[in-house]
C-alpha cells in the first residue's frame, strides 16, 4: 500500500516521531537496565537477557521474523527480518550491537550505570549512546515511515543483524557471518554505531580504522639483579623496552614501524576540503579529551589524524619493581602494550610483519624478544563519497536536520564493518547520532535525547529513497 499523509511541519515522518517520543524513552529505561557486559563471564547471562529484549521489542514492532541466534561459539545475537511487499524492493541490513562495555570504575559514576536518568535533553546509563540508545530508534523510524508512507510493509526488505560480542572485539562475528551468509545478504548496509560532529553539524562517518594490537615483551638476566653489582655490565630490558618505544616515531610524529605507510590511501583535495569545513574548535577537543596540548604526525589537522591517518600508540609499559620506595635491581622482564589504528588500503597482516621487524631491528643482544598479537588484526573501512548509497543516506539526514549540508568524518576507531562488508559483498553506509562528549567506555556515558530522535527521522526518511533508487543502482550493477 502506497500514499504519503501531509504534515503541517518539514514531513509526516518528524509528525510520527513527535507524537511517540515517549515510547523511545519508556523502552530505553528498560532496555538500558539490562547490564550485558560481554567482557565479563559472570554478565553472560545479562547478554541473553538483552538480546531476547530486543527481539521481543522487534515483535512488538511488527517484524515478522526474529530469531535469537545462540548456534555457535558467539554470545547471542539478533535476527530481525520484515520482507516488502514490493517484488523488487532492494535489501537493507541494518547492524547494530547490544553488549556494552564494563562500568569501572564504578565510583567516577555520578548516577548507577544501569538505573537511567534523564536530566533536561541528556539520557544518561550504560549503553546510551553505545549502542542501545542508536539501534532502538530504528523500531521507532520503521514505526515513522509506515504511518507516514502509509504502507503496510516498508519500501525495502528491512534486516538487522544485531551483535552480542562487539565490545568484546567481536571475536565471532566473522563465523556468524560465515554460517548465517544466506539470511543476510542485502544489497546494501546500514550501521548504526557511530557519531555525528555536534548537534548542530549534521555528518556522516565514510570510514572505520583498521586495528594490529601487540604486546611485546623483553626477557634479560634469568632472575632480577642487583643493580650495584651487575649495573652497567649486562643489558637492562625496562632500558632496551623504552628505547624500543622512543624508537617507534620519529621528530615528525610519523610511525617507524617499515612499510607502514606504503599501502595508505590519501585523502584527495576534495576530501580535504570537505574536512576542512568541519568546525574543528581546538580548545573543545582538549576540553573533551581533558588534555593540555596537541600533537601527533606533522602536516595534517586534527581531525584527518584521528581519521583518515594511521597511528601508533603506547597502552602500557612495565618492568621491574613498581611499588612504593626503591628497589636497586636490574628486571628480569619488561614488556610494552602497542596498538596501531589502520586507515584504507592498509592490510593488517603486512602491519603484522612490519612490526616484527621493527622489533627485531630494536632488540639489542642479551635480551629476548617476544611479540604476542590479538588475533589477526581488524581490517579498516572506506565509504566512497558520491555513490548512490551515500546521496541517498546524506539526502536523508540532510532532510531530517532541515536541509543543512552532511560533512564527511572519518571515525577513529574500529569494529567489525570491514569483514561485515566483506562477506555480503554489498555498499556500507553509516548513519549514527552520537556525540563526541557522550563519554562512550567511560563512566558516565549519556546520549541526547533530541539526538535519538534526529536519528529516528532519517531512518525513517531513508528506506524510502533507497526504494527509490533501486537495487541495480544500489549495487552498481
Amino acid at each position: 500500500m502506497r500514499g504519503r499523509l501531509s504534515s503541517p511541519t518539514v514531513s509526516a515522518e518528524r509528525d510520527f516521531i513527535a507524537e511517540h517520543r515517549d515510547d523511545l524513552l519508556a523502552d530505553l529505561d528498560q532496555w538500558l537496565r539490562i547490564p550485558g557486559i560481554s567482557a565479563q563471564p559472570e554478565h553472560h547471562d545479562d547478554v541473553r537477557a538483552s538480546a531476547e529484549w530486543f527481539a521481543d521489542a522487534a515483535r512488538r514492532t511488527g517484524f515478522p521474523t526474529v530469531a535469537v541466534w545462540d548456534d555457535g561459539p558467539w554470545l547471542p545475537a539478533v535476527y530481525a527480518h520484515w520482507r516488502s511487499d514490493d517484488a523488487d524492493a532492494p535489501t537493507v541490513l541494518v547492524y547494530a550491537h547490544h553488549d556494552v562495555q564494563p562500568v569501572d570504575p564504578l565510583e567516577l559514576w555520578h548516577t548507577d550505570p544501569f538505573d537511567p536518568t534523564v536530566d533536561g535533553d541528556v539520557l544518561r546509563a550504560r549503553g546510551a549512546s553505545d549502542d542501545k540508545g542508536q539501534l532502538l530508534f530504528h523500531l521507532l523510524a520503521v514505526r515513522a515511515h509506515l504511518a507516514a508512507t502509509g504502507r503496510t510493509s516498508p519500501a525495502v526488505n528491512l534486516t538487522f543483524i544485531v551483535e552480542g560480542e562487539e565490545e568484546s572485539g567481536s571475536p565471532h562475528f566473522e563465523e556468524l557471518l560465515a554460517t548465517h551468509r544466506d539470511e543476510l545478504a542485502c544489497d546494501v548496509v546500514v550501521v548504526t554505531d557511530t557519531g555525528m560532529i555536534a548537534p548542530d553539524v549534521p555528518s556522516t562517518v565514510t570510514g572505520m580504522r583498521g586495528m594490529v594490537s601487540a604486546t611485546v615483551n623483553f626477557h634479560g638476566p634469568d632472575l632480577d639483579l642487583h643493580s650495584g653489582v651487575f649495573g652497567g655490565a649486562v643489558p637492562n630490558p625496562a632500558t632496551a623496552i623504552a628505547r624500543l618505544v622512543g624508537a617507534l616515531h620519529d621528530g615528525h610524529g610519523r610511525v617507524q614501524v617499515p612499510g607502514f605507510y606504503d599501502d595508505v590511501l590519501e585523502l584527495t583535495d576534495d576530501e580535504r576540503d570537505l574536512f576542512a569545513k568541519v568546525p574543528d574548535d581546538a580548545a573543545d577537543f582538549l576540553g573533551v579529551a581533558q588534555s593540555r596540548a596537541l600533537s601527533g604526525e606533522q602536516g595534517f589537522s586534527t581531525l584527518e589524524r584521528i581519521g583518515a591517518r594511521p597511528t601508533a600508540e603506547v597502552n602500557g609499559i612495565a618492568g621491574g619493581y613498581q611499588g612504593a620506595g626503591h628497589k636497586t635491581i636490574i628486571p628480569s622482564d619488561a614488556f610494552v602494550k602497542l596498538s596501531f589504528r589502520l586507515v584504507a588500503d592498509q592490510d593488517p597482516a603486512k602491519i603484522t610483519r612490519g612490526v616484527q621487524e621493527f622489533v627485531r631491528a630494536n632488540t639489542p643482544d642479551g635480551i629476548t624478544a617476544d611479540v604476542e598479537f590479538e588475533g589477526d588484526g581488524v581490517r579498516p573501512c572506506l565509504v566512497p563519497l558520491g555513490t548512490p548509497a551515500y546521496e541517498a543516506l546524506s539526502g536523508a539526514i540532510s532532510e531530517a536536520f532541515d536541509g543543512a549540508q552532511v560533512l564527511p568524518t572519518r571515525e577513529g576507531g574500529s569494529g567489525p564493518e570491514a569483514g561485515l562488508q566483506a562477506a555480503v559483498q554489498a555498499p556500507l553506509v553509516f548513519l549514527g547520532v552520537g556525540l563526541p562528549d557522550d563519554q562512550i567506555h567511560a563512566p558516565n556515558e549519556k546520549v541526547t535525547v533530541p539526538m535519538l530522535f534526529k536519528g529516528a527521522e532519517a531512518a525513517a526518511l531513508l528506506w524510502s529513497r533507497f526504494a527509490a533508487v533501486g537495487r541495480s543502482a544500489l549495487t552498481g550493477g
